[in-house]
């Protein structure tokens, strides 16, 4: 998926809707093994691990005008959100998402609504930065209040309220789910989403990170 992002963004193409519905495996054979969690039972893995990226039809060209609103909701940077302009980091925030959805199973952002969907990500990765706020555009102005997310004052409902608590911060959620030392990925995911798009990880720094150039073996 990252060598993918390579190639693309090498194109000066940003994809703008990387999601696990647009990133198909190139070969449908599998195999059998064990589950370490549960013993009695088995996994059914992938025998190629070669996949094949598919919906272009957002795909922009850098240099091209932007669209304000781009990817699917789950996987929507917060610039996109805060309407501050996109560009090729946004690609990586949806990878970010998607690798933490393959690692737990669960779309990690679950949500349809702007308060709620920056709420969540204040939840699992810290407040927002002050000055991606001051700099929001007039039609998210609502969502903030006295330089803060305006939340939970401005929630829609209790169930809304109740579903950004439920949220566990991303080194726990990941955590759950890693059966041994999880320090590389965790790291590499903090990177991968960061907020401000300047200080994510490019598609080729993430390559780089030793979460991929390490020789651990990792079961996710």
């Amino acid at each position: 998926m990252i060598k993918v992002a390579i190639v693309m963004h090498d194109l000066h193409l940003i994809h703008t809707d990387l999601k696990p519905e647009n990133i198909l495996l190139v070969s449908s054979e599998y195999i059998k093994v064990p589950d370490y969690k549960d013993v009695s039972c088995s996994k059914k893995l992938p025998k190629s691990s070669a996949i094949k990226l598919i919906d272009f039809g957002s795909t922009t060209y850098d240099h091209q005008d932007h669209s304000y609103i781009v990817s699917t909701r789950h996987y929507r940077a917060p610039e996109v959100i805060l309407g501050l302009g996109w560009s090729y980091p946004c690609d990586i925030w949806s990878v970010g998402c998607i690798l933490v959805e393959l690692c737990s199973g669960e779309t990690l952002f679950q949500t349809h609504e702007n308060l709620e969907h920056l709420a969540m990500m204040e939840r699992v990765l810290g407040p927002l930065p002050q000055r991606m706020l001051k700099r929001a555009d007039r039609h998210v102005e609502k969502y903030i209040r006295r330089g803060r997310l305006n939340w939970p004052e401005g929630a829609i409902s209790r169930d809304s309220i109740k579903a950004v608590l439920r949220l566990p911060r991303l080194q726990n959620l990941v955590m759950q789910q890693v059966d041994h030392s999880a320090g590389d990925f965790i790291d590499l995911l903090q990177s991968l989403l960061r907020y401000e798009p300047s200080a994510r990880l490019t598609a080729r720094e993430a390559l780089r990170h030793p979460f991929f150039t390490s020789n651990r073996h990792w079961r996710l």
